[in-house]
């Protein structure tokens, strides 16, 4: 199984987050829409090599 982070800049402080957990792609993506939701922009999806 492949494992990703989400990357984004929060909208309310123009911050830049990482996730701290790993996602499978569907479930990335699903992140991704919420953020998208919530109003974040730069958001992306980051393939993680294994142990990282």
């Amino acid at each position: 199984m492949e494992n990703y982070r989400v990357m984004w800049v929060r909208a309310r402080d123009g911050r830049a987050m990482v996730s701290t957990v790993s996602y499978d792609q569907p479930s990335a993506e699903h992140r991704k829409a919420d953020l998208e939701t919530e109003g974040a922009t730069d958001i992306r999806i980051v393939k993680m090599k294994p142990g990282e």
